[in-house]
């Protein structure tokens, strides 16, 4: 079910503008965004979030500049910049 009510927030992930409802957790909206994984192990397999809760540490992006941010354990900001591993990023001024 669709609240209309919901607020809706935007973030870029990976230089491209990406809309989730408020609440949702960064790991979320990069499944959402189409994104093919969150870094790269160091044979160069794509990786993911995987346990959901922190633990596996999978799921690190860069998030605002910041590196090593885990996305199963952040939520979803207006204005947020998500960086993967498979794309270098700035931050731009919205």
């Amino acid at each position: 079910m669709i609240d209309a009510d919901a607020t809706h927030l935007h973030l870029t992930i990976d230089g491209r503008s990406v809309e989730v409802e408020a609440g949702t957790i960064v790991a979320a909206a990069l499944v959402m965004a189409g994104a093919g994984g969150t870094r790269t192990s160091v044979s160069g397999q794509p990786r993911a979030a995987l346990c959901g809760m922190g633990v596996c540490q999978e799921c690190r992006v860069t998030i605002d500049g910041r590196a090593h941010m885990l996305a199963c354990q952040t939520l979803c900001r207006e204005g947020q910049v998500v960086c993967t591993a498979t794309l270098t990023c700035t931050t731009t001024d919205n």
